[in-house]
């Protein structure tokens, strides 16, 4: 019987300690400070086991996102300009917006779905989604899917 995987976007202060380690131990091998997977672990104080354990499981939200499609839904205030805003946000990091729909404001309040598509020359999207939340009229962002 086939595994049914499913995927997870947590914040960073969600994420267990040792999980980041590991990324950080993937860190040190790609970019050549360690040489060794035993140097990697020994350096974020990690096991082997737990490095090996984790390793294909966990990854920074940044990688192997280009090329995707990220939905999102955006809770913010109903001010004129503030869509603009979140638009901007994402031109300024070179995502493409595939679809865009915003929901009658209630009290105040409206809901906003976006569909960016990754592209190559994107930004870090994850500095783009915490430049979106710290806008003033946020409420809050969630990330729905990543294709």
């Amino acid at each position: 019987m086939a595994e049914n995987t499913k995927y997870y976007v947590l914040k960073e202060k969600a994420v267990p300690e040792v999980l980041l380690k590991v990324i950080e131990a993937k860190r040190l091998l790609d970019s050549g400070r360690a040489l060794s997977v035993q140097e990697a672990t020994e350096k974020v104080d990690i096991s082997r086991s737990s490095f090996y354990k984790y390793k294909d499981d966990i990854f920074p939200f940044h990688d192997n996102v280009k090329g995707k499609t990220i939905t999102m839904v955006i809770q913010l205030d109903d001010e004129p300009g503030l869509l603009s805003v979140v638009l901007n946000i994402v031109a300024k990091y070179h995502a493409n917006i595939l679809t865009i729909h915003q929901s009658i404001p209630v009290n105040g309040i409206a809901s906003l779905t976006l569909s960016i598509d990754i592209l190559p020359e994107t930004g870090d999207p994850a500095i783009m989604v915490d430049a979106i939340e710290e806008t003033e009229g946020i409420h809050y962002v969630k990330i729905l899917s990543r294709e």
